[in-house]
């Protein structure tokens, strides 16, 4: 049994989504990957103890993958990635409690320290 912080990555970007991945690994991250927020909802039961996922994917969208989780009582860390410039989004992110939207392309180092900051915040509350 590994004792590394899993994460939850969904993105239908291979690139985008392998490149998330590697840095995560890189970090020492342990991750789950998949390509769109249904096959997401399937899996973040899996011992997830945070969740990277993009805003705008077909057939369950970001948003539509937090609502559901937050709907069964989950109170995973959620990070939102996109490339929408839409202001909208971090007022939308803000409802839903994300801890951080990252624009993309996601820079590494960016998206290590709100990795890391976000899991301590979830570990501050609980």
């Amino acid at each position: 049994m590994s004792n590394k912080t899993k994460i939850l990555v969904v993105e239908d970007n291979d690139f985008v989504r392998m490149q998330i991945v590697k840095f995560l690994h890189e970090a020492d991250y342990e991750t789950v990957e998949t390509t769109d927020g249904q096959e997401a909802l399937d899996r973040v039961g899996d011992d997830i103890d945070m969740a990277i996922v993009d805003v705008r994917m077909e057939p369950i969208d970001g948003f539509e993958f937090i609502r559901s989780i937050r709907g069964g009582g989950m109170e995973t860390p959620v990070i939102l990635v996109t490339g929408d410039q839409n202001p909208d989004l971090l007022s939308e992110a803000a409802k839903w409690g994300v801890g951080a939207v990252l624009m993309k392309p996601v820079q590494k180092d960016r998206l290590i320290k709100t990795v890391s900051r976000t899991l301590e915040a979830k570990q501050r509350a609980s």
